[in-house]
């Protein structure tokens, strides 16, 4: 595999397998972060030398300049429709596929362009596998108005699910508020662990003030796992979801 100058292999590695899952005339979503980066990237070198045929549509802003400065078409998510694929990176996966994503705060679109796909895969390096979900900080975008009521809520139902005392920390930018392009803030819940993701992603969806969260439930299709060695790692989500999963994202395994 040939090198890049300054990116991971392992993030390489990984954005070009599932570059390669990409057929002329898709209709695609781009995520968002640096992982996600490196896949837009590839996915215009291969444009470029095949002339794919692709409708694309951005989960941010950045992603958005990024993919045009390299001659990727974007396009609003309604005017295309509905899409293929959505490759998209994350900050934890799990074993069953469920995900923690919003490190680049941008989970909220993301969410919507993955549930508006027939397949979402996730592409990362082996240091976001996990075994239970929670040490990376679990991200809430939230309503500016009324901010501390809805922390203030959040905190109450952390304490129902016996996640009482942890740090629930605005997202700052140095000593700015980090805030969304949809002009949104940013909670970040610092757990260590997740027991049951279930109850608290519907716990977190039933409080007024939140808009989106960060976990991501039966939502993934295919992770792949890029390895230093440049080799990667499939993990393919069963064919029974659990519906609980599905509902708790409707309310507001293999190797």
């Amino acid at each position: 595999m040939a090198q890049v100058s300054g990116v991971d292999p392992a993030k390489l590695v990984a954005a070009r397998a599932a570059v390669a899952l990409v057929q002329d005339g898709m209709r695609l979503g781009l995520g968002t972060g640096s992982t996600a980066s490196v896949m837009v990237r590839e996915l215009a070198a291969r444009v470029e030398a095949e002339g794919l045929r692709l409708r694309c549509a951005a989960t941010s802003k950045a992603t958005a300049d990024l993919a045009e400065s390299l001659g990727l078409r974007i396009e609003a998510l309604d005017a295309i429709g509905w899409l293929d694929l959505t490759i998209d990176g994350a900050d934890e996966v799990d074993g069953q596929l469920h995900l923690i994503k919003g490190g680049g705060a941008a989970h909220l679109r993301e969410k919507i362009v993955a549930a508006a796909s027939d397949r979402m895969v996730v592409i990362a390096d082996p240091g976001k596998v996990v075994e239970t979900l929670g040490a990376f900080p679990l991200p809430v975008e939230v309503l500016e108005f009324g901010f501390e009521t809805t922390r203030k809520l959040i905190r109450r139902a952390l304490d129902g699910l016996d996640l009482g005392g942890r740090d629930v920390m605005q997202r700052l930018r140095g000593s700015e508020p980090v805030v969304t392009d949809e002009g949104n803030l940013i909670l970040d819940l610092h757990l260590g662990e997740i027991p049951d993701p279930v109850a608290l992603a519907r716990a977190l969806s039933a409080i007024p003030g939140v808009v989106e969260h960060g976990l991501f439930l039966g939502m993934c299709d295919l992770a792949i796992i890029g390895r230093p060695d440049g080799g990667v790692t499939e993990l393919a989500r069963a064919a029974d979801i659990d519906a609980d999963m599905l509902a708790a994202e409707g309310d507001r395994d293999g190797v």
